[in-house]
C-alpha cells in the first residue's frame, strides 16, 4: 500500500555510505519481481528462498533464519542478535505476495522486470517488493560489516498479506514479545511534479476493514402484478440511507498531529479546516473536510455500498436482492457499534445484515519520541527540511495484527515517489531506481538509532 523518485540530485554524501549495498539491493529487487507470488501460484516459498540465500551469502547462519510454510504460502524471519537480552527486540516487516496482474493488459511482462526510463517495471514493485528488497539488502549489509546491537532484531516476512493474511497473525503470536515493529509497507515520501521532496508520511494507525452483506427477500411474482415488497425497491431506499449519512466526526493523537502538520501545506478553506478541527474537533470543519474524498478518510467511519446483486429474470418479481456495503472504521471503534448504528441507518427491520469475515481491530500507536526523532533524523539526511507527518491509513498491512497485541507499528516506507508515479495494484507498476542508495541509507539509519 502506498504511493510516492528521489532524484540522483536529491542524494547526500551519506547514502553512499549506508552498509547497504545499492546493487545488491537492485538485483534482489528485480529478481524477486519475477517471482509470480499470487495467490494460488505456490511462488511465495522459493522467493523466501531466494531472500534467504541472501542473507545467508551475507554470514547469517542457518539458525538465524526460519522458513515456515503454511499452505501454498510461507513466512521468512532473520534475526541479528543483540547484546543485551533483557531487551525487547526491534521488528522489521513486509510482504511477499503481490495482488494478480493480467499481462493482457499490460505494456510489458508484470512478471519479467524491466529497467526502463529510470523506473523498474513489474507487479510487485511498489507493493511491496522494494521495500522488502531494501530491508533484505540492509540486513545483510549490517551483517556483513559485523553490527551487533543491543537489541535484537528480526526481519519478518509474510506471504498472503495481499489475501488472507493467515500468515500474518501466525507471526504476530510468535514475535508478540517485541518492542516495536517497523513496516515497510505504509508510510513513504513525496515529491511534487519537479520531483523536489515534499513530506514524509509516517503511518501509525490504520482503520479497521469490515464488510457486511445487507439481504432482502419476497416471495416474487408475476413482473405484470407488482407488490409493495420489491426487494429491488427496498435495497435501493437503503443505498440512499446509507449514501446520505455521516458517522460522527473523530480525533485521536495520530490524526490531530498530522491535520495540525497538513493544514499550511494544503492552505485555502480547506488548510483552515484542518486547522479547526484538529484543535476543536468542531463538526462544521469536520464536515467540509469530509467533502473531499482524500480527507473524509481522516475524520471520520465511512460506509459504502460496493456491489448489489438482484432479481432473477425479466419478467419476475424480485425474490431476493443484496448490497455489499464496506467500512473503514475509526480506530478505537468497535465493529459491533458500527454494526448496529448502520441496522439503524437501514431502518428496515426485515433486512438480514451479515458481517463477512472476522473483522480485527486496533487502536493508532502513540507517537513515540524516540520512533519520531530516528525517522525525521533519517528522512533528513536524505531531504533536508521537508516535515515527517504522522498518518492514518483507510486499509490494513501487517501492522494491524501487531498492535492488536499492543505491539507499537509505524509504517515507514523508504520508497519516495510523485503522486502520479504511484501504481500499486495496477498497471505499469512501477519504482524509480536512483532513490535506491538513500533508501538503504534510510533503513540503516532508523534501525540502527532504535536498536542501540
Amino acid at each position: 500500500m502506498r504511493g510516492w523518485v528521489v532524484l540522483a540530485a536529491l542524494m547526500l554524501p551519506q547514502a553512499a555510505q549506508a552498509a547497504g549495498d545499492p546493487a545488491l539491493a537492485k538485483a534482489v529487487l528485480m529478481k524477486s519481481i519475477a517471482f509470480r507470488t499470487v495467490e494460488g501460484a505456490g511462488q511465495v516459498p522459493a522467493l523466501a528462498a531466494y531472500y534467504a540465500s541472501i542473507l545467508r551469502d551475507a554470514g547469517f547462519a542457518a539458525a538465524e533464519i526460519e522458513i515456515t510454510p503454511m499452505g501454498e504460502t510461507a513466512t521468512l524471519a532473520a534475526t541479528i542478535r543483540g547484546s543485551d537480552p533483557t531487551l525487547k527486540p526491534l521488528l522489521m516487516i513486509g510482504h511477499m505476495d503481490v495482488v494478480a496482474a493480467n499481462a493482457a493488459d499490460w505494456k510489458r511482462d508484470p512478471f519479467k522486470p524491466v529497467e526502463e526510463n529510470g523506473y523498474i517495471f513489474g507487479r510487485g514493485a511498489e507493493d511491496n517488493k522494494y521495500d522488502v528488497a531494501m530491508m533484505v539488502a540492509t540486513m545483510a549489509g549490517l551483517k556483513r560489516a559485523g553490527w551487533q546491537p543491543r537489541r535484537s532484531v528480526t526481519l519478518l516476512l509474510s506471504g498472503d498479506e495481499e489475501t488472507h493474511m493467515a500468515t500474518t497473525p501466525a507471526l504476530a503470536a510468535k514475535y508478540r514479545g517485541a518492542e516495536l515493529l517497523l513496516n515497510g509497507d505504509g508510510g513513504g515520501g513525496l515529491l511534487d511534479e519537479g520531483g523536489q521532496p515534499v513530506l514524509f508520511q509516517l503511518q501509525a494507525g490504520e482503520k479497521t476493514y469490515a464488510d457486511f452483506e445487507i439481504g432482502f427477500t419476497d416471495p416474487g411474482g408475476h413482473s405484470s402484478a407488482p407488490t409493495p415488497g420489491n426487494p429491488i425497491y427496498r435495497m435501493a431506499r437503503v443505498i440512499d440511507r446509507i449514501a446520505a449519512y455521516r458517522f460522527v466526526p473523530m480525533r485521536n493523537e495520530l490524526t490531530k498531529a498530522s491535520l495540525l502538520l497538513s493544514a499550511d501545506r494544503i492552505g485555502g478553506e480547506v488548510g483552515v479546516a484542518m486547522r479547526s478541527y484538529a484543535k476543536n474537533g468542531d463538526r462544521k470543519s469536520a464536515d467540509i473536510l469530509s467533502e473531499f474524498p482524500e480527507f473524509i478518510g481522516q475524520v471520520r467511519t465511512t460506509c459504502v455500498a460496493t456491489m448489489a446483486q438482484a432479481g432473477h429474470a425479466l419478467n419476475a418479481l424480485p425474490q431476493s436482492a443484496k448490497i455489499s456495503v464496506n467500512c473503514r472504521i475509526f480506530p478505537g471503534v468497535s465493529v459491533g457499534t458500527i454494526k448496529a448504528e448502520l441496522a439503524r441507518v437501514i431502518a428496515d427491520p426485515s433486512a438480514s445484515m451479515t458481517l463477512l469475515d472476522n473483522p480485527l481491530s486496533s487502536d493508532a500507536s502513540p507517537l513515540r519520541s524516540d520512533v519520531m526523532e530516528a525517522v525525521t533524523a533519517a528522512v533528513a539526511a536524505r531531504a533536508p527540511a521537508i516535515p515527517v507527518i504522522p498518518t492514518m491509513s483507510a486499509g490494513a498491512t501487517d501492522s494491524l495484527y501487531f498492535r492488536a497485541l499492543g505491539i507499537p507499528c509505524y509504517g515507514v516506507s523508504s520508497l519516495f515517489q510523485r503522486g502520479e508515479d504511484g501504481f500499486a495494484h495496477g498497471l505499469d507498476e512501477r519504482v524509480p531506481v536512483a532513490g535506491i542508495p538513500a533508501a538503504l541509507d534510510q533503513w540503516e539509519r532508523v534501525v540502527k538509532a532504535l536498536a542501540q
